[in-house]
């Protein structure tokens, strides 16, 4: 029997441990993202989720990837991708190419300018990540701690139903 299974009032569900442990990682979460993403509009004038696509794209490398696995990775709506690509596309950051393999589908690559942002906007990212991020913890827990995040975020990647 789970320990859940021992709740019976509110205020017992709201003390919970792990209630209270799962709350204080999406308010990290949350806090962190505000933080992190403000700078990055401010000091390069792109938004959180057009840096991740950028990240994705720069993965992905040439020729691009299709607008399903963008919406996949950032676990959006096809329309939703399309939407922000449409943004970034207007911006320069990327490009739209036919695909080598297939005359009807359609490829999202970063441009020159695409590229640039996602190197600047990088080195502003990992500064504020390690002042942010991993200062505030004990130096001798940051390596264990950011492996344990690679494996819950895997687990439930792995979880997410994949899109038709």
């Amino acid at each position: 029997m789970s320990e859940g299974a021992g709740i019976s009032t509110a205020k017992e569900a709201a003390d919970h441990a792990l209630v209270l442990a799962f709350g204080r990682l999406q308010g990290a979460a949350n806090r962190l993202e505000y933080i992190l993403g403000r700078a990055l509009e401010q000091e390069c004038g792109i938004s959180h989720l057009t840096y991740e696509v950028l990240l994705i794209l720069g993965r992905a490398g040439d020729p691009g990837l299709p607008m399903r696995a963008i919406a996949q990775e950032q676990v959006l709506t096809t329309g939703g991708a399309t939407r922000l690509v449409d943004r970034m596309e207007a911006a320069g950051l990327v490009e739209r190419r036919e695909a080598p393999d297939d005359r009807r589908g359609r490829l999202v690559r970063l441009t020159p300018l695409g590229a640039e942002t996602t190197v600047r906007a990088s080195r502003i990212h990992v500064e504020n990540i390690e002042r942010y991020f991993l200062h505030p913890l004990p130096a001798e827990d940051r390596e264990r701690f950011a492996e344990d995040l690679r494996i819950l975020s895997h687990a439930a990647r792995d979880l997410l139903p994949r899109l038709p």
